[in-house]
């Protein structure tokens, strides 16, 4: 028996082993599509340390879609920028929206507003977001390629709708011809530590939704509303998901209710 014992606990372990093993190397694939009318210019940033997806931007037209590897235990962030103007080479310009220090390929943060598709993968699940924590210039939705599952919380993320025509006027950021070509988060439009969820107000109990990322809310129940908003939008996967971040997909044929139900 007890050499059976024996037996039967180094197989357990083998086969942990090879699950461990699965899980390390399996790759996820982001597939970036452009459903807005115009070129936009995806910038991607990574966790400190992780490698570097889509040579950290580049440009994407409209009606086209771009495929990159993620490998195990990636975390970062995808975002659009608009309205931009580059050299030849992409090494110098500048964006209305999102810019990251006037390269084409990014190494720091997008400049809010901008919404957000954030990552982490690895372990038995990835979890991810759709952000309006740094404000909002384009609807972006997140859909991964398995079917929805209550149980894992794996289902469609984002904001399908146009937030810049539904704007506030105080937190409207006008582009060079006047038009609302992106909408502040209250903390970027006013600083104040109960709308950044800082200083006195940097807990949860201390910092609630506001009058702002309420509206933000009601148009976009998929999406972080707030720096606390997680409860109703932080997603989860198992591992091996493939995700499709769609810019612009309002313009879909589907509607949302299609990748809710």
């Amino acid at each position: 028996m007890a050499a059976a014992g024996r037996i039967l606990l180094s197989s357990l372990v083998v086969v942990e082993f090879l699950q461990m093993w699965v899980v390390a190397t399996v790759h996820t694939t982001f597939t970036l599509r452009n459903n807005c009318q115009h070129p936009i210019w995806p910038g991607t940033l990574s966790a400190k340390g992780a490698e570097v997806l889509g040579k950290g931007g580049f440009i994407l037209q409209p009606n086209v879609s771009i495929s990159i590897r993620g490998p195990p235990g990636w975390s970062g962030r995808f975002w659009a920028r608009t309205g931009c103007v580059f050299d030849p080479k992409g090494s110098s310009g500048s964006c209305e929206t999102g810019d990251c220090g006037g390269s084409l390929s990014c190494t720091s943060y997008g400049a809010p507003p901008a919404t957000l598709a954030e990552f982490t993968l690895g372990g038995e699940r990835d979890f991810y977001d759709v952000s309006l924590v740094d404000g909002y210039n384009l609807a972006v939705g997140v859909s991964p390629s398995q079917p929805p599952n209550s149980k894992n919380n794996c289902r469609y993320a984002g904001c399908v709708v146009d937030l810049n025509e539904e704007c506030p006027a105080e937190l409207r950021l006008a582009g060079d011809e006047g038009q609302t070509v992106a909408c502040k988060s209250a903390c970027a439009a006013f600083g104040k530590q109960e709308y950044c969820c800082t200083g006195e107000h940097s807990l949860p109990s201390s910092c609630g939704p506001s009058r702002y990322s309420r509206l933000f809310k009601k148009a976009c129940p998929a999406a972080y509303s707030y720096a606390y908003d997680d409860a109703t939008s932080t997603f989860t996967c198992p591992t091996g998901t493939d995700y499709d971040i769609t810019f612009c997909p309002f313009s879909e044929t589907s509607t949302f209710a299609n990748y809710t139900s």
